[in-house]
Parts: C-alpha cells; structure tokens; sequence
C-alpha cells in the first residue's frame, strides 16, 4: 500500500459554509511497510466494489464509529482510475469527532490517507526481491478510506498478513476474511 503526503494528498476546503475533502491515493507506487516487505497496488485494484457502487466509509482514524463520509449517505463520492483513486467527500462538523478532524487536519496533524480492505482470493501476487518481498495488490474489496495521522500499517498488521513467496504445503491455509487491512 502507498501511504504519504508526498505521493498522495488530503486537502480540505470550505464553500457556502460545508466543509469539502479531496484526497487521492496513487495507484502503481511501491512502499515499504517494514525492512524488507514492499506493497504496491495495482490500478484499479479497488474498482470491484467502486463499480458496483457499494457503500464505502470516509473515517477518521480507520474508526466506524466516527463516520465522516459514505455513498449511502451521499457525502461520499469515489473516482477510480488507471492512475489514481480519488475521494471527494462533504463533511458536516456538527459531530464532536468531525470537529475534531477538522482541527486535527487545521493543525497539520492529520494529512493520509489510508484505505481499509479485504483481499481478493487470488487478489494478490508475491515475489521474492534481492532485498525482500515485494506484494502487489491486483483486486481488493474496498470497504473505507480513512483519514490518518500516520499513514503507514502498523507492525502488528503487517505481521498479520501472509508474506510468503510459496507457501510450503505442512502450513494450513489463511482464510481470506482474516486478511483485513483495518
């Protein structure tokens, strides 16, 4: 996955007295999670869940229960292409965890982005690299975009995740549920 404001962009603005959120996140970048494991994401690696026009999340903090944005409420408006997924969102600060957002983002504290989703079974390719592993993401469920102070997985999550180039036949298989990237 690609997390940075130096390859993707929060930005935040006020018309007519509502509050509008623009961010994009790249497709085709790779990043390193930890030593040694890279993440890149195919384009339209989302597009599945986007086309099918599926409610999607704008959170704060990965968190449900502090909502910003989502389709079904139409505050949320997503456009998937080969380059980019970029987000559109209206965010009503009449909520005590939006104010807070929108303070945090004011400050300069919060300016990620990070999308929260399942991989498809066979969604993913792995390969070994000089220097470690690299994962590209082909095809993900998206379920929620979410605006971060640090937009990198934690560590916890990274090792959650299967890392093997083949998968020796002695291991049990990890179902594709447990592969959340929240």
């Amino acid at each position: 996955m690609l997390w940075g404001s130096s390859h993707g962009a929060l930005e935040l603005r006020t018309e007519g007295g509502a509050t509008h959120l623009r961010a994009t996140f790249p497709y085709g970048v790779e990043t390193e999670l930890a030593e040694g494991r890279l993440e890149v994401v195919a384009p339209r690696a989302f597009a599945g869940r986007i086309e099918a026009g599926e409610d999607i999340h704008l959170l704060s903090g990965h968190d449900y229960n502090k909502p910003l944005a989502s389709r079904a409420a139409g505050t949320l408006q997503l456009s998937d292409t080969d380059q980019a997924l970029t987000i559109e969102a209206t965010i009503d600060g009449s909520t005590s965890w939006a104010r807070d957002f929108l303070a945090a983002h004011a400050a300069g504290l919060i300016r990620g982005l990070s999308p929260g989703f399942r991989v498809a079974n066979g969604g993913e390719r792995i390969e070994r690299r000089a220097n470690g592993l690299l994962r590209t993401v082909m095809a993900a469920a998206l379920f929620e975009v979410s605006a971060v102070t640090r937009p990198a997985y934690p560590a916890a999550q990274i090792e959650a995740r299967s890392w093997e180039a083949e998968k020796p036949a002695n291991l049990p298989l990890i179902h594709p549920l447990n592969r959340w990237r929240l």
